[in-house]
Order: structure tokens, then sequence, then C-alpha cells
């Protein structure tokens, strides 16, 4: 892989891909809003608002892989943003894939979310495991899910990887996605909300690792579908007992009835074809908590 081009750059994953591909070598071309952010030097950019159509003339003729990993950032507004979801998550989907076609691409990765899949208590979710039926899904996930039989149905043309990502964290993160979130809640003396003795247990990634197996899904060959996420399992109680030892403060929890509705990924087929997480929440620490 020679070339590269990557949406969503100024995000989270998004950075820490860019900046990984370009520490190899790679011609890196970002697609962002706002080029003037603070990028590296050594990234071209293509400043674009996917919420709008992009012109096929201001993306490079030739490219050796696609790294659609943007994401709107108004999901949770729904249905006032629905439209520019829809474009976002959908349309620009539809647009980069024909776009591959043209342009000698050879791999082309998606980002989507492993919140498509029916989560329980003590079930660890497999690429095969049920996911939500299409009325349970709500319209975000449903975007994501859709895109991802977009992205399949190109197999003939090029190798296709839909990554599902589980709670990805690191620096820098918006304080409103969940880890940072959860940090400020125990800072700020608020209680977590518990179902059961411990709540739900997930296993966050961390951006450096969710950015390591992004890059390598672009080696694979194919079409496949592969969880993204951490290397430890880790209920709510143990999240907040954590960041309460690291601030200082005993956490608080507020407990509910009812079976927590478990958010675990197997991470068995990303050591395989990509490559196996190492960060623990506690190492990302200085991560979360600035």
């Amino acid at each position: 892989m020679k070339t590269a081009l990557v949406t969503g750059a100024a995000g989270l994953l998004g950075r820490a891909t860019v900046d990984a591909l370009a520490d190899d070598g790679v011609e890196v071309h970002a697609v962002v809003r706002d080029p003037s952010q603070g990028f590296r030097d050594d990234v071209r950019f293509v400043s674009a608002d996917l919420s709008q159509p992009l012109a096929e003339s201001a993306l490079p003729t030739r490219m050796d892989a696609v790294f659609h990993l943007a994401q709107a950032r108004e999901f949770r507004d729904f249905p006032g943003a629905a439209p520019a979801v829809f474009a976002i998550n959908v349309a620009s989907t539809a647009f980069l894939l024909d776009y591959a076609t043209r342009s000698g691409v050879t791999n082309f990765v998606y980002a989507s979310s492993g919140g498509v899949y029916r989560g329980a208590a003590g079930t660890e979710l497999t690429e095969d495991s049920p996911l939500h039926e299409p009325a349970d899904l709500g319209f975000y996930l449903a975007t994501k899910l859709s895109s991802e039989a977009l992205v399949g149905s190109y197999g003939a043309q090029f190798s296709t990887a839909a990554l599902r990502y589980f709670f990805i964290y690191g620096p820098a993160q918006s304080r409103s996605m969940l880890i940072p979130r959860l940090y400020d809640r125990v800072r700020n003396g608020e209680a977590l909300g518990l179902q059961g003795p411990d709540g739900m247990r997930i296993n966050p990634v961390h951006a450096s690792d969710a950015a390591a197996a992004t890059i390598a899904a672009a080696k694979l060959e194919g079409r496949v579908t592969v969880n993204v996420a951490g290397p430890e399992t880790v209920s709510l109680r143990d999240i907040g007992e954590l960041f309460g030892s690291d601030s200082g403060l005993e956490p608080v929890f507020d407990h509910s009835d009812g079976a927590p509705a478990d958010l675990i990924a197997s991470t068995e087929r990303m050591g395989e074809l990509l490559r196996p997480p190492s960060i623990t929440l506690r190492e990302a620490l200085p991560d979360i908590r600035d």
C-alpha cells in the first residue's frame, strides 16, 4: 500500500490511523471538513463536508486503499439530523465505493459499530452472533448496517472489510463519549447507574489498537467482517472503581433491577487476521483523564 484515502481523518480513530499510515511512509489523502485543525505537514488534505455531495474531481485519480472512517457528529440527534447522518454514513459510502472501482483501489475498509449486535448478559459476541432486528436498530445503527451491506456487495471488485468497533477511546476524545463521560461522572461525584451488582460489561479499545487493526485490514484478501475491541473485559463497577482510584474519589453507584445487556466482543478473529489488542484502561488513564 503506497497511497491511502482516509475519511473522518479529524476524528479519534481517523487521526490515529492517518498518523500510523504516514509514519509507515504511506502517502495519505485525508478527507476533513477543516484542514486547518493542526494536522501534520506530510499529509495531503481534501476539504469536504460529507453531508454534502462530494465531487470526484476533488479526489486523487489513483489510490491503493480507502479507509472510510467518517461518522456524523450529530448521530444522537434523531430525527433532526437524520438527513446528514444518512448522507455521511450511507450516501458517501456508495459514492466512495463507486470511486474505488475506477481508481485502482484493492482494499476498502469500512468503520461500522459493535452496536449492531443484540447484547446479552454473559454473552461474548462473535462476528456470527445475532444482530438487532431492523426495527430495534435505531436510525444510526441502521445506517451502519446498511453500509456494511453496500461495502460487501463490491467484494468482486476489490477486497472489503467491515470492522465493528467496540467503544473506542483515546487522547483528546470528546467528553461526551462513553469512557471520558464515565470518568467525568466519577470525578464530579455523580452516580454511575448499574443494572445488577456490577452493571454492563464491555471490552473497550484504545484508539492506537483500533488504528493498528484498521490498517491491517487493508492487507486482507476477500470480504471479511471483524470485531475490533480491547484486551480486557470490565464491568461498569470496575470502570468506576478504577476512575475513582485515579481521581482520588470514592465512586458512587446507583443500582437498579434487571440483567445488564453486556457488549463483549470476541477478539479471536481480530487477533488472527488483524492484530491483537494490548492497551488496557489502566495503562491509558493519562489519555482518559484530560
